[in-house]
């Protein structure tokens, strides 16, 4: 039972994780965007470095609950 719940978890967490990813990317476009006022294009830059640790945590988390999962 215990493996189930941690195979869930795992799948939330990579589910969250690539979110994050979707979400870094388009704010890495807008900030690269030369059309975009300066003022949009810096928030999005700290938007896709806070996406990134976002991701990297949920990744980490999801290889955990993966390990926890095989017991």
């Amino acid at each position: 039972m215990e493996s189930i719940k941690q195979g869930a978890k795992y799948v939330s967490e990579t589910i969250q994780g690539k979110g994050d990813e979707a979400s870094k990317e388009a704010n890495k476009q807008v900030a690269k965007d030369g059309d975009a006022p300066v003022g949009t294009r810096a928030s999005a830059a700290k938007d896709a470095f806070g996406d990134k640790v976002e991701q990297h945590g949920h990744e980490s988390k999801a290889d955990v609950h993966k390990e926890a999962a095989k017991h």
